[in-house]
């Protein structure tokens, strides 16, 4: 229970990590996109910098995930698909063509290649004269949920581990106003976890990101202040705002007492957040609208820094331009006409939000001693203990739905017969010609005795101790892509298997 004395801003920041909360400043309005070619989104972000989004944030395809280029034989009919494809530096200058990466915030969600695309930014952001010490983004970098939960992982867990350790080296020196890791229970919510389970095993990974990295050599106030999270906003309104609550003061409590950090910027937990792909329906999908608008208000009045506001269409398709834009309106609405920013942590003091955010809290704790008792989070991923936790949790909801105790409107109850009217996007297919035609014009352009000479000095630095960081910026500079560096890692570290 939040005790009566407790204001936001103080610890365990239960009620908020800023005394002032919006009062102050407004979080940080993201609309996540990317599709097609560099060019295709390039012109999306434009359009949505021009309607008053306050940060970008990236998409990026599945074989741009999984570290293979564009002409791979398995990209076939995935390029540019749920992402924008980037292959090389070049694609990464093209995406942000007209952009001041000095004046904005990035968020990428990437995280087998972030180190690579990381590279890529900040030469963009070199080139275009920026002090990298004031460049400000995110990256995902969060591995461990890949293995729980998603499935884009490339590398076993143990060096998939040392690369996003030497990313947190490299950047405390490099980048110090970066976000270095955005540890993610979003793609654990979609996956069917509990709200608990959600708060639980997003804790469970960041436990084991500090644990290495403090093995790697760094100090835990060093590193901290720069790691960030990301969690869902489902659909039971009152949970989801005690959610946020109990895993601030989780989070700080963890922070203090079992790492040992006095910097109060490390037991602050800052956390973008997303609404719900999971919760949206093909069905009636104008009643989108209303889960998205139900679930962006409860993570502002859960304190959220970032927030993305999923379009009504996205059951169907990537989002259209209009859908994108009526999302955005939807978080501008909430800002500024709805009066909640007036007040930080409305809520607190509900005795239903606080018995909620107890009983949340207490849950995760459970679950995040059992996880300790096994020896931490990658025995526990390798023991399958978390991704059978997540199983049963979703093969339960599914047997409430599809039994009628759970009501999905326009699925199980209140349907309609005639069909829905949305016309889906569609995509080019030219397109993934054009990005094969132009990642094979990199290859044939650049200085090949310096771009093998980059590449081996990777390879050997993967084989040593050396940080990768320097050696991964270098191959990217020397117009090395994305599958290049990615496969001379996979000839030092293997490919992980389930």
């Amino acid at each position: 229970m939040t005790h009566p004395g407790e204001l936001p801003g103080q610890y365990p920041y239960t009620r908020g990590i800023y005394p002032d909360m919006y009062r102050g400043r407004l979080w940080t309005m993201r609309q996540y996109a990317g599709f097609g070619t560099a060019e295709e989104s390039n012109r999306r972000y434009r359009y949505l910098l021009s309607q008053g989004i306050t940060g970008l944030s990236v998409a990026f395809d599945l074989p741009t995930q999984m570290g293979m280029d564009s002409d791979h034989n398995l990209a076939a009919g995935e390029v540019g698909r749920v992402g924008v494809a980037i292959c090389t530096l070049d694609d990464m200058h093209r995406l942000f063509d007209g952009i001041r990466l000095a004046d904005i915030t990035t968020s990428m969600t990437i995280n087998s290649t972030a180190a690579i695309l990381l590279s890529f930014y900040v030469l963009v952001a070199r080139s275009q004269g920026a002090n990298l010490r004031k460049l400000s983004g995110t990256v995902q970098n969060d591995i461990l949920k890949e293995y729980i939960a998603r499935g884009t992982y490339i590398y076993p867990p143990r060096p998939a581990m040392r690369i996003i350790t030497d990313l947190f080296a490299w950047a405390a020196g490099e980048l110090p106003e970066w976000n270095t890791i955005s540890i993610s229970g979003y793609h654990i919510r979609e996956a069917g976890s509990t709200a608990a389970q959600e708060v639980a095993f997003t804790l469970a990974n960041a436990i084991a990101y500090i644990e290495a990295a403090l093995r790697a050599g760094l100090q835990v106030d060093e590193f901290a202040p720069r790691l960030s999270f990301f969690f869902n906003a489902h659909n039971n309104f009152l949970e989801e705002i005690a959610k946020y609550r109990a895993a601030r003061r989780l989070y700080a409590s963890l922070m203090r007492d079992r790492f040992g950090a006095r910097n109060p910027r490390s037991l602050m937990m800052r956390f973008h957040v997303q609404t719900a792909g999971s919760t949206l329906t093909a069905q009636q999908p104008d009643v989108n609208v209303v889960r998205v608008s139900m679930q962006a208000l409860a993570a502002v009045l859960g304190g959220a820094q970032s927030l993305h506001t999923n379009a009504k269409d996205e059951a169907l398709s990537l989002p259209t331009e209009e859908s994108a834009h009526l999302a955005l309106r939807t978080q501008q609405i909430i800002a500024h006409e709805s009066g909640v920013t007036h007040v930080a942590d409305p809520m607190g003091g509900s005795y239903a939000i606080e018995q909620l955010t107890d009983e949340i809290e207490r849950e995760a704790r459970q679950y995040i001693e059992r996880i300790d008792a096994m020896g931490g989070t990658l025995a526990a991923i390798e023991k399958n203990y978390i991704q059978n936790e997540i199983q049963n949790a979703a093969y339960q909801f599914q047997q409430t739905v599809e039994s009628g105790e759970a009501v999905v409107v326009g699925v199980n109850r209140f349907k309609q017969t005639e069909g829905d009217t949305l016309a889906p996007f569609r995509l080019d297919p030219e397109l993934e010609k054009q990005q094969i035609a132009r990642v094979r014009e990199v290859r044939a352009s650049r200085d090949r005795v310096v771009f093998e000479e980059r590449l081996r000095a990777l390879e050997q630095a993967a084989r040593s101790n050396d940080n990768l960081m320097p050696h991964i910026l270098a191959c990217a500079e020397a117009h090395a892509t994305v599958g290049e560096i990615s496969d001379r890692l996979r000839a030092v570290f293997g490919e992980y298997r389930e």
